[in-house]
């Protein structure tokens, strides 16, 4: 079956965990401790549309840490989850959103993800928490990037019936995301590389 495929198998650049994987610097910062809460972006730099369909919603706990350094990396983080998520709905491996948050191996990587949901003429439905950032600087252009995605209450839907698979949650419903990003000369932090793995023990609860 095809049901289940899509949120529980795919990931941009899902990987295992090995140490040749590692983002340098990752799992070195702090975790925030502010209010939940979405992350916000300038209005500069010709950001793109990053709205959502009504039946999709993302929920971003703890994104602020007090340091404008940080917490601008965090929002272009959370930016990075939100354009992926716009192109799935969209249906749009060459969303303006993707090419704007990533680059390089991690736009590779989340476009492949979005053509496995057109692929599937599928779209996801409900809602995915983001959680316990953490962001480690490294110099005034470079950051690594740990958080966790909750998709217990996210489904897939596809698109000519309308029928979403409200599949059992299960760990592999929890995703442990690692990236790199750098910042570019608009002052955007895109993203670069991105590791994700499902189940892994630092997202369950």
């Amino acid at each position: 079956m095809t049901a289940a495929l899509l949120l529980t198998s795919c990931g941009s650049g899902e990987e295992g965990s090995s140490d040749k994987d590692k983002i340098a610097g990752a799992d070195t910062g702090d975790s925030s401790t502010s209010a939940s809460a979405p992350p916000t972006a300038s209005a500069d730099a010709g950001r793109p549309d990053l709205s959502l369909p009504d039946d999709v919603k993302e929920v971003f706990e703890d994104w602020e840490t007090g340091d404008a350094t940080k917490d601008a990396v965090l929002a272009d983080a959370g930016h990075s989850m939100t354009a992926v998520t716009r192109a799935i709905t969209d249906g749009d491996t060459e969303s303006p959103a993707l090419s704007f948050y990533y680059k390089g191996e991690a736009l590779a990587g989340a476009a492949k993800w979005v053509q496995t949901f057109v692929d599937h003429d599928a779209t996801i439905t409900g809602a995915t928490r983001y959680y316990a950032p953490t962001v480690d600087l490294s110099g005034k252009t470079t950051a690594a990037v740990t958080l966790c995605a909750d998709e217990s209450k996210a489904f897939n839907k596809f698109r000519k019936t309308n029928r979403v698979d409200r599949s059992t949650p299960s760990d592999n419903s929890y995703v442990y995301y690692v990236s790199r990003l750098e910042r570019n000369a608009e002052g955007v932090w895109v993203t670069s590389k991105a590791i994700s793995k499902r189940g892994n023990e630092k997202c369950i609860a």
